[in-house]
This record gives structure tokens, C-alpha cells and sequence, in this order.
């Protein structure tokens, strides 16, 4: 058994990250099961490995090919720890090439979907019929030409012979296509066909997880430790604040940081919506004026991000001492944030952007991280958050950066800018909630372009800024795509932002997914 973050003992299947885009929709289908799931880097070391005991390993996709010089592979010990592996695509190669199969070039490569053909019910094709056939969605220019001693073929595609291959002594699989993506149909029963032949009990939930978190927590703070809550009102810090708070009661102190880089009308909306809700009454830390002065002239993003989580910290500082001191500061760090800033490559990370509650705080202070969410995808920690009793627009409510509207004001941040975007994200939410698209998607917002256009208003030329409005789909934000949201709407928007808004003479809209793109845009 592996302690998971929560400090709880589980049975945990490792994913060994080869750098698929979609590794964590591993972990996600794995979880939806009822299984504690880590993604750690494929070069962790097999004592790295069978320190954290894993009942069972999965090796991810990647976009390398496994012929290629300086491509990555696996301690050949993990294949031999006595626990089941399933590799999938790149994942199978690294088990064929391991154990003495080969892989070549194939004929004819294949990306997007596929037809499976069952030809043995057995091992990953355990769910289904000889002679079924089985939509799925494949990715690859590589294909498993010979097998090594040991291995026989379960299923095959009209390009690939292989297809889906398994070890029935060893415990060990391999699948030339995805079974995590939605695109294979009932992939998911291949995952908890692998789940069942590790033996899981699948004993992981929310439920679970709450009562593991408190009991973290109360173990981690002790008795008479005192903590402090950055609190955004989103969902993030507003369930790891509800956790730390049942764990130790009066003992947090929850602060509300008003930066200056809000939604209209936000601090006013948190504060309604947390009085009465704390032990100990909400803080609220007017610092507008500091934080703008500290983005003064600033254009890089990154250094943006950097100048706010400094001055978060310094703030959140100056108020713990106001309170006499604090212990411990509570952060909402999730798992997607943990992923995205460690790199599956090795060496240093190839960081898409620096996320602000990732890395621990600065030496000079005092305080230990409390991070009761680290281990959780979003739609995990909504779940926490429903199974607390917090109400639906809390759980509901839409993701914003912590860096706020400065990472949605390209270059540089000032209040009439701020203001600018302030009033047109308040018109572009009042219309996605009237007509009832809110929760359909995952996030949607203004972005202030510093972008002069030529315009007529009246009879008269304007040149004014655009504005960007972006809206995505999402389950997790580790992949997004851009929401297909009503012509009528997009054009009720753009009416009233270019009526309403002054300073704006166009509005355009982003139809970028992430991958390639980021949900922010800085």
C-alpha cells in the first residue's frame, strides 16, 4: 500500500508520464473507478518507484519514437516488480522493446479513429467478444512487428497486427490505441478490466477523501497550530478553506486579497457569500494600489506572475502578523498544477507558465504550506465541494487565475485598463448566464488587447482597443477546446460591449484549443 498526499494508506496505480498530452485522463479514468492514482515522470528511479508501492503501473503515450536516439525508456525492473503493467501506445513499445519484441515503421500510420477486432477475449479484450469489433482512436506512426517470448495478440486493426497484446503469467499488457480518450468506445472497461486483474478494492471516493484530508490536516497543524487561508471565493480555495476549517475550527483565519485586478463587483460578491459561513469573520485586505504599482511598466507575463505571487505573499504576511502570527498558509494547489510544472522530459522543466501556489514560500517566512486539494482534479474537488453542503454557485462558479485581470490585460496592466475589461466581462457573463450556457462551459472571459483598430461610431472615425472573448470546454484545464457558443449570443455581446464599454471598437473571438494554445493568455 502507497500513502497517498491525504496521508491515508491506498492502493495506488502509478502512471509513468512519457509525455502524452493526454496522461492525465489516465489518472481521471483511473480515479472515476475508484482508484488512488499518482502521475510521476518516466525517469523516476525503480527505487523511487517501489518506495511508493504501487499495486499496479500504467506506462503512458508519448510523441517520441522508440527508435529514435536518446528515447526515453523504463528501468527494466519495472517490468519486473511483480505487479501488473499496461503500456499504452508508446507505453506498449517501451514493453516490447524492454523484454525483446521489435518495432518498426508502419505501413500506413494512423491517427484519429480506428476499427479494434477482438481475435481473444482475454486480457485487455477481457470485456468483449471474439470477432467484435471496437471504435477506438489510435495515434501513431510505430507498430509492434514481432512480440517477445511470452506475449500473444488479443486484438488487431487493419494497420496494426498487434494491436492489443498481453503477458497472461506476467501481468503484463499493451495497447496500440487509447483507451483513456472518450473516442474509444468503452475504454473504460478496458481500464477496470486492468483495475480487476491487479486486484484493486477501489476504495478511493470523495467521501473518503474528505476524511482523510481533515485528519491530514489536524496531523499536520497539531493542536494549537494557527493558520491562514488566501480566499478567493472560488471553488478551489473555498473547499480547501471548508476542510482546514472542519479540521481546526476557529484556528483559520480566511483572507480576502482585494489586488485591484477583480471582476466587477467580486469583492463585494465574496463577502456575501462567506458571511456567516466562517468561524472567524472574513479579512479583507484593500491592496489595489500596491499591486498596480508593482506592475507598473511590466509586459512580460511571466514577470507579471512572479511580481503577484510576491506580492500575495507579502501580504498575506503583513496580515498573519496583524492577527499575531500564523503557522501555517492554506493554498488551493491541484493536481493539473503540480503536472503542468514538472516536466516529463527531465532536467529542467519545460514550464508552460508558473502557477503562483506551486514551489512552497519564499525562506524568509515562517509559515508551512497547508495543501489539502494536491492531490484532486477540478471536477474532484467540485465534488468535495458538493459533499460539504457548499452551495452551487460556490462549486460552480467558473475558474479565475490568481494573478486575476492582469494575465487578461496584455502588456501593461493599468487601472483604466482593468476598468475597461472590468465592464465588458461583466456584460459577456450576464449574457452567458442569460442564455444559460454558464455551466456548460468551463470558463469564459474578456481579454483587453493593447490593439488600436480604425472604427466609425456616429459618422465619425474611432480608433479604440479590441477586445478578445474567450470561452472553452473543459473537465480539468490540463486540455481545453474552444466553445462553439450561439452566433446570436456572440453578436449580443459584441453589440453591448462596443455600445456600453467605452474604449473598445471591436470584438473578436478565439476559437484556439489546448492544446496548442493555453486557456489564458498569458
Amino acid at each position: 500500500m502507497a500513502v497517498s498526499a491525504a496521508g491515508t494508506a491506498h492502493q495506488t496505480l502509478l502512471v509513468l508520464d512519457f509525455g502524452s498530452q493526454v496522461t492525465q485522463l489516465i489518472a481521471r479514468r483511473v480515479r472515476e473507478l475508484g482508484v488512488y492514482t499518482e502521475i510521476i515522470p518516466h525517469y523516476a528511479t525503480l527505487e523511487e518507484i517501489r518506495a511508493r508501492e504501487p499495486t499496479a503501473i500504467v506506462l503512458s503515450g508519448g510523441p517520441s519514437s522508440i527508435g529514435e536516439e536518446g528515447a526515453p525508456q523504463v528501468d527494466p525492473g519495472v517490468l519486473g516488480l511483480g505487479v501488473p503493467v499496461l503500456g499504452i501506445c508508446y507505453g506498449l513499445y517501451v514493453i516490447v522493446n524492454a523484454l525483446g519484441g521489435t518495432i518498426a515503421p508502419a505501413g500506413e500510420r494512423e491517427f484519429g479513429a480506428a476499427t479494434l477486432t477482438v481475435d481473444d477475449a482475454a486480457g485487455p479484450m477481457a470485456p468483449f467478444s471474439v470477432g467484435s469489433e471496437l471504435p477506438v482512436w489510435m495515434s501513431h506512426g510505430d507498430k509492434v512487428s514481432a512480440l517477445p517470448p511470452g506475449f500473444r495478440t488479443v486484438a488487431h486493426s487493419p494497420n496494426c497486427e498487434h494491436a492489443a497484446i498481453h503477458d497472461p503469467d506476467r501481468g503484463l499488457w499493451g495497447v496500440q490505441f487509447h483507451p483513456e480518450v472518450t473516442h474509444t468506445a468503452r475504454g473504460s472497461d478496458i481500464i477496470a478490466a486492468f483495475l480487476d486483474r491487479a486486484g484493486f478494492s477501489r476504495d478511493w471516493s470523495m467521501a473518503s477523501f474528505i476524511e482523510e484530508a481533515v485528519a491530514a490536516v489536524q496531523q499536520q497543524v497539531g493542536a494549537s497550530g494557527t493558520v491562514i487561508c488566501g480566499l478567493s471565493g472560488g471553488v478551489d480555495s473555498s473547499v480547501a478553506a471548508m476542510i482546514v476549517e472542519r479540521a481546526i475550527g476557529d484556528r483559520l483565519r480566511c483572507i480576502f486579497v482585494d489586488n485591484g485586478l477583480l471582476r466587477k463587483n467580486e469583492r463585494e460578491q465574496v463577502e456575501a457569500m462567506f458571511k456567516g459561513r466562517l468561524a472567524q469573520p472574513l479579512i479583507v485586505a484593500d491592496a489595489g494600489a500596491r499591486f498596480l504599482a508593482r506592475l507598473e511598466g511590466v509586459t512580460d507575463p511571466e514577470v507579471k506572475r512572479k511580481r503577484i505571487g510576491a506580492e500575495f505573499v507579502a501580504v498575506f504576511e503583513e496580515e498573519a502578523n496583524r492577527i499575531g502570527g500564523a503557522d501555517f498558509l492554506v493554498q488551493g494547489t491541484l493536481y493539473p498544477d503540480v503536472i503542468e510544472s514538472v516536466s516529463p522530459k527531465g532536467g529542467p522543466s519545460a514550464t508552460i507558465k508558473t502557477h503562483h501556489n506551486v514551489g512552497g514560500l519564499p525562506e524568509h517566512m515562517k509559515m508551512d504550506v497547508v495543501e489539502p486539494l494536491r492531490e484532486l482534479f477540478k471536477d474532484e474537488v467540485r465534488k468535495v465541494g458538493k459533499a460539504l453542503g457548499l452551495p452551487d454557485e460556490m462549486v460552480w462558479r467558473h475558474p479565475f487565475p490568481g494573478p486575476g485581470l492582469a494575465v487578461r490585460v496584455l502588456g501593461e496592466v493599468t487601472k483604466p485598463r482593468c476598468d475597461t475589461l472590468r465592464e465588458a466581462d461583466a456584460i459577456i457573463l450576464e449574457e452567458i448566464r442569460r442564455a444559460g450556457l454558464y455551466r456548460d462551459l468551463w470558463q469564459v472571459f474578456g481579454v483587453f488587447l493593447p490593439v488600436n483598430t480604425v472604427g466609425v461610431m456616429g459618422d465619425g472615425r474611432t480608433y479604440e482597443n479590441a477586445l478578445a472573448i474567450r470561452a472553452v470546454t473543459s473537465t480539468d484545464a490540463m486540455t481545453a477546446d474552444w466553445a462553439r457558443i450561439p452566433h446570436e449570443v456572440l453578436a449580443v455581446m459584441s453589440n453591448r460591449i462596443i455600445n456600453e464599454v467605452r474604449g473598445i471598437n471591436r470584438v473578436c473571438y478565439d476559437i484556439s484549443s489546448k492544446p496548442p494554445a493555453t486557456i489564458e493568455w498569458e
